[in-house]
């Protein structure tokens, strides 16, 4: 098979439990905003901001380490993976032990004294996903995508189950008759926390999925594999939470930052945050890549054309995006209906945030550099660099622009990334992307959703207006490279 066919066969598969399956999740999101009020969402909001956080730290890069060194002819596979699992699991005993030696302090830090249930929970899910990363980082390596979905999808369907079923019946029930058998199910004090639960739920249910992966520990422990890997993915580490940064930091300083009382700022941080679902539509998508193209980029390094391959592959992803840019843009009115009607005043971010997740997903392409030429160093000091950028941004333009300041601000970072990593990749390692197509496609992407602003007023149906946009970048797509598409399927 074609391997640029192949790359989009298990990207699809991959979306199959990322893409669709948390776009499943993602319509939990109507239930939370119409259920919840924008400060308890709030809530919710900054926990799994921390968690991203976290989740990064706990992992230690060892995911990319895992697929640079199980490649490595000097060790067996299964010793590279045994060493990489127990790594994670002491790793993440360690942080659980932390947790509960210091959750008071935590809670009042964190200005939650009396929920610290939920920081005890939040840390248990962060535990059985690590080690689950790991497990699933093993399949991904051996091309086994539909296991992959197959626990992915599971999981997403136990976690939407229970959602629905504790805030959907059980606070239904409890509001109704409190003395009912669903009703005694439902706790007022632990409210947003039933999010928790179910998570938690779910992840256990993968992890015990997971057993016959993660009972190769047996193959054992070695420290010159240890030493290798570690010295390789720790700078991994340093990139990944400086991502999390650029993706998250919004989140979890808003109510810091924002000029107004604990309770309007805990509100429109849940604004913000409810809207930012509406945007992540492309990022699930770029998650979804980030499964199939990490292994793809590894095992075809070697090859001739492996940079005009790699050329290819942003090509299109770029085409992609862009239409999804559209698809949520154009169709803005359809898709608002997703959030309650307190959250819609922050609509105006989508389109902001839409453009900031596709220079992520071009980041994300451009990265192949450093971590195929080993300057996994230089890659942090870029993902560093706009840490520095959000942060700067955040602290001068929230306080004066709200919540739209944080929105600007992640554009701009990851286009600095952008623009940064293609440099250096053109002197580290050359591909030769053809950036005038790429930004060819961006701004009529761009210039496509402003004339669609425009026209709307003019029309009796905006939907008229959408589908024209939408019909006309479909046509110039397959005007321009419709003939490149064909080549590539008939290979």
């Amino acid at each position: 098979m074609n391997p640029l066919l192949r790359l989009a066969s298990e990207t699809a598969i991959y979306g199959i439990s990322s893409v669709v399956g948390r776009f499943l999740n993602y319509l939990l999101v109507p239930l939370f905003t119409y259920y919840f009020v924008p400060a308890e969402y709030g809530i919710i909001a900054e926990l799994y901001a921390y968690m991203g956080f976290l989740s990064v730290l706990l992992l230690l890069g060892l995911e990319t380490g895992f697929f640079r060194f199980r490649a490595d002819e000097r060790w067996p596979s299964k010793l590279v993976y045994a060493t990489t699992l127990w790594i994670v699991l002491g790793f993440s005993l360690v942080f659980l032990i932390t947790i509960l030696l210091y959750l008071k302090p935590l809670a009042i830090l964190m200005r939650y004294p009396k929920q610290q249930n939920y920081l005890v929970w939040a840390a248990l899910i962060l535990v059985l996903d690590a080690a689950g990363s790991i497990a699933f980082a093993k399949l991904r390596a051996e091309h086994r995508a539909l296991k992959f979905a197959g626990i992915k999808l599971l999981e997403i369907g136990i976690n939407i189950g229970l959602n629905l079923f504790f805030i959907g019946l059980c606070q239904h029930a409890y509001t109704t008759d409190p003395n009912s058998w669903l009703g005694q199910l439902w706790n007022p004090s632990i409210g947003v926390g039933y999010v928790l639960l179910a998570n938690l739920a779910a992840s256990s249910v993968k992890l015990m999925l997971l057993m016959p992966e993660l009972q190769e520990l047996k193959f054992g422990f070695n420290i010159l594999i240890l030493q290798k890997i570690l010295i390789y993915s720790l700078p991994m580490v340093l990139i990944g939470l400086a991502g999390i940064v650029n993706e998250m930091l919004d989140r979890v300083i808003l109510k810091y930052l924002l000029p107004f009382d604990p309770t309007t700022n805990m509100a429109q941080l849940g604004i913000y945050s409810a809207c930012y679902k509406l945007s992540i539509l492309m990022n699930l998508f770029i998650q979804a890549f980030r499964y199939a193209g990490e292994p793809f980029f590894f095992a075809h390094a070697k090859q001739a054309n492996a940079r005009q391959m790699y050329a290819e592959v942003l090509h299109y992803f770029v085409i992609f995006c862009v239409f999804i840019f559209l698809i949520v843009t154009l169709y803005i009115d359809f898709f608002k209906y997703f959030i309650g009607s307190p959250y819609r005043v922050g609509l105006k971010v989508v389109p902001i945030l839409l453009l900031a997740n596709l220079f992520l997903g071009i980041y994300v392409n451009l990265s192949i550099w450093y971590k195929l030429s080993d300057h996994t160093l230089m890659g942090a000091g870029v993902s560093f660099l706009g840490a520095i950028i959000t942060l700067i941004l955040l602290l001068w333009w929230v306080p004066i622009f709200g919540y739209m300041g944080a929105a600007w601000a992640t554009l701009v970072c990851y286009a600095v990334m952008a623009l940064l990593s293609y440099l250096l990749g053109q002197h580290y390692y050359p591909v030769p992307y053809n950036i005038l197509k790429i930004f060819g496609y961006m701004l009529l992407g761009i210039g496509i959703y402003g004339s669609h602003t425009w026209l709307v007023n003019y029309v009796s149906e905006p939907i008229l207006s959408s589908s024209f946009g939408l019909t006309l970048f479909l046509a110039l797509v397959w005007w321009f490279d419709g003939h490149r598409f064909l080549k590539i399927t008939k290979l």
